[in-house]
């Protein structure tokens, strides 16, 4: 297969370097929540705008951009970035600390987006020299279910023209920067919510043969309830159950009369997914009841597990090696946690990979969703010229060399 000279490439990166990271850091700086990225979205477009790409809005503040080719329109892939921030309050002290109260962009979106930009530019710059569209997905609300991926995929954006494969990255700060990750087949976890309410009798707490104990029902139900893990599901398959929020507002005379519970459900196989929904409210349900108890238990379906299409991931491997050298791209393992971009790996061949960001020497090792997270910002200019890299040999690749490769040389 031919190849784009890599330097050319390298180059175009380094020059678009400072303007990368101050689209970083301004999006660090006015992070917003989910489904209302309306600043966001707005800075996004002007952006788009600017670099002569024409845009369209879809799902509320997402957005959807072409850059077509001047050898032709085919193939099409698709390159994706999230743009919504978390509900935290960052602590990290940098300059361009967010100026939000209570939203921070701790799991890297800012950076995702600012590489997407960055990629954007060079690939405009380059449409004359080959055959193919590149679809531009920013899309809001990762963070939140329903996600924001489902809805863009409901409105069409993988249709008109339709993609042949969609790319996406997310920062890790467990990977060194200058360092590129990647799981093959499964890669990321599904995810669901689970919302339990337990009502008992509350009462005084020094006499508890008057009350049903909700708190004690709750505490027994936490326990119980690992058995759908450890004793329902297959040991082969990767599966969790955390409950990170108990509420029982009484005091330490005072017995409740109901406690609220809040926790995460996730495996790689969806249908022992669904079969464990139903394990464990039937265990929930039978096991309060026994108890003098009433519960409601409620499952939010949420995300689905994301699939790393595994012919795609070879040939994203080889990209990855070429651009970085065989010592920077490593094979990672399942993760569990979960992304909407898996709802995009169930409907085209795709990949999801990581971009090394963290730094030990410079003390950048805060994990995602952490009030302290912050990245390399070296690994901006890696993230923007490998994305561009992987486009221009993509489109190589389903479009048999229609690229003019000479006007590329230094």
């Amino acid at each position: 297969m031919e190849k784009i000279p890599i330097l050319t490439i390298k180059q175009q990166a380094r020059l678009n370097r400072e303007s990368i990271i101050a689209e970083r850091r301004y999006l660090h700086n006015n992070p917003e929540l989910s489904f209302k990225e309306i600043n966001t979205s707005a800075y996004i477009k002007q952006q788009l705008t600017g670099a002569g790409i024409a845009w369209k809005q879809q799902a509320g503040t997402g957005i959807t951009a072409e850059i077509h080719g001047g050898l032709g329109s085919s193939p099409v892939i698709a390159l994706r970035s999230d743009m919504d921030a978390l509900p935290i309050t960052e602590n990290t002290g940098v300059e361009y600390q967010s100026l939000n109260a209570g939203v921070m962009h701790a799991c890297g979106h800012d950076a995702h987006m600012a590489i997407l930009l960055g990629a954007a530019r060079i690939l405009q710059s380059m449409r004359d020299d080959f055959s193919g569209t590149i679809k531009l997905i920013f899309q809001p609300a990762e963070e939140k279910l329903p996600g924001g991926a489902k809805e863009m995929i409901n409105e069409g954006v993988l249709l008109n023209p339709v993609p042949k494969v969609v790319f996406g990255q997310h920062v890790r700060p467990d990977l060194p920067a200058g360092k590129v990750g990647i799981c093959k087949g499964l890669s990321m976890a599904s995810m669901d919510e689970i919302f339990v309410k337990i009502t008992g009798k509350g009462g005084h707490a020094a006499q508890p043969n008057t009350v049903i104990d909700p708190v004690s029902i709750a505490a027994q139900l936490i326990v119980a309830m690992q058995q759908v893990v450890s004793r329902f599901a297959d040991p082969l398959t990767p599966t969790v159950l955390s409950f990170g929020k108990l509420i029982a507002n009484g005091a330490i005379n005072i017995i409740p009369d109901e406690v609220l519970m809040e926790g995460t459900f996730r495996t790689f196989d969806e249908t022992w997914r669904y079969e464990a929904h139903k394990k464990m409210k039937l265990l929930a349900e039978h096991l309060v009841s026994s108890m003098g108890g009433r519960c409601e238990f409620t499952i939010n379906s949420g995300y689905p597990s994301l699939h790393n299409d595994e012919q795609l991931c070879d040939t994203w491997m080889q990209y990855a090696t070429d651009y970085l050298g065989e010592e920077n791209v490593i094979n990672t393992g399942k993760w569990m946690a979960s992304e909407d971009f898996a709802y995009y790996s169930h409907n085209r061949p795709s990949v999801f990979y990581y971009l090394g960001v963290g730094n030990e020497e410079k003390h950048i090792t805060a994990p995602l969703h952490s009030s302290n997270f912050n990245i390399d910002e070296d690994a901006l200019e890696i993230g923007v010229g490998l994305m561009v890299y992987i486009a221009l040999q993509e489109l190589i690749h389903h479009s048999k060399t229609l690229i003019n490769t000479n006007s590329f040389s230094l």
